[in-house]
């Protein structure tokens, strides 16, 4: 495995972060979005591989099977006695999955648990989670949400305060407050779909840290469409399969991985921090350094481009605004 990842400082903080980020999503076991299942073995095992791996920066949420993945990142960090020196770990404060409930209250539980699960008294960053199943008026307000982690911030449980979500008209609009040190978008920023660039935009201007999540589309740019015949957590339209297809036939023509050109897509944009990566096993750690590697000929971005993407949203059907 190449062992070489340089490090990224993550906007304007202090902190210093791989271009790659381990998500760990997957690892909370969750059927219902990814269609696969991960054991609790295989994530332990996932995640050692990780401590052991180039990447210093992992990337998980309270609502990843409702505790799940934090609850299995704590059982390896107290096998390791803590986070290892050098590592970035960052986690999301999330409504209640139940009840919708997105209150300042709930925040401050949806933290707390996590610093239990996750067996740690700090942390350096926290995410406001999908604030679009919320009013944006609401989770600003006195007491709100945003209120709830800045109040964490000033304690000092939590470092850095950022904000993760899909509507990118609304994740311009929380941006553009000022109050957060860092974005997530997700799905939105691929060779398949970029209708994140006013978002990135934004952000680089402001000089805030960006995580790009998801850069294979949640797994059709890495399985290929035949296997794995989804974009973004749900079923792939006939125009999304057919440009697959393309992409991977221009690849095939240079000799190149389309899982390489989907990830070093994200990683090689200046205004791209970090770039999440969602595993489910230990040897796609290994692989993902590779790709990351792979040689790419500068031409191949043309005819990648020439087949054409989206720049809608590829979620667009599965919320209702607020």
């Amino acid at each position: 495995m190449p062992t070489f990842l340089p490090l990224r400082t993550f906007g304007r903080t202090s902190l210093r972060v791989t271009p790659l980020c381990v998500g760990c999503a997957p690892l909370g076991n969750m059927p219902e979005t990814f269609a696969y299942d991960v054991a609790e073995n295989e994530a332990l095992a996932t995640l050692r591989a990780g401590f052991q791996s180039p990447i210093n920066f992992l990337d998980t949420a309270a609502s990843y099977g409702d505790g799940e993945s934090e609850r299995r990142i704590g059982l390896v960090l107290r096998e390791l006695g803590g986070l290892p020196v050098g590592f970035v770990l960052a986690s999301k404060a999330d409504r209640d999955l139940k009840t919708g409930d997105f209150s300042g209250d709930q925040i401050k539980r949806s933290v707390e648990r996590s610093l239990h699960l996750l067996g740690m008294t700090k942390l350096q960053i926290m995410y406001l989670h999908d604030p679009e199943h919320a009013k944006f008026e609401d989770i600003l307000a006195k007491g709100g949400a945003v209120d709830a982690l800045m109040k964490f911030k000033e304690q000092g449980v939590i470092g850095h305060v950022g904000v993760a979500g899909g509507p990118i008209e609304l994740m311009i609009r929380y941006v553009e407050t000022g109050m957060f040190e860092a974005v997530i978008t997700h799905n939105r920023y691929t060779l398949l779909n970029r209708s994140a660039n006013p978002l990135l935009d934004m952000a680089a201007k402001l000089g805030i840290a960006v995580l790009n999540a998801a850069p294979y589309g949640s797994g059709i740019l890495a399985k290929g469409p035949d296997a794995y015949p989804r974009y973004a957590y749900q079923a792939a339209d006939s125009l999304t399969l057919e440009r697959v297809r393309a992409m991977d036939a221009v690849c095939k023509r240079h000799k190149v991985p389309l899982a390489a050109a989907a990830l070093q897509f994200s990683m090689i944009d200046p205004r791209i921090t970090s770039t999440i990566v969602g595993v489910s096993k230990a040897e796609r750690l290994a692989q993902t350094v590779e790709l990351a590697h792979a040689p790419i000929p500068a031409e191949l971005w043309a005819e990648l481009d020439a087949v054409g993407y989206a720049i809608d949203d590829p979620e667009a059907n599965r919320w209702t605004r607020p």
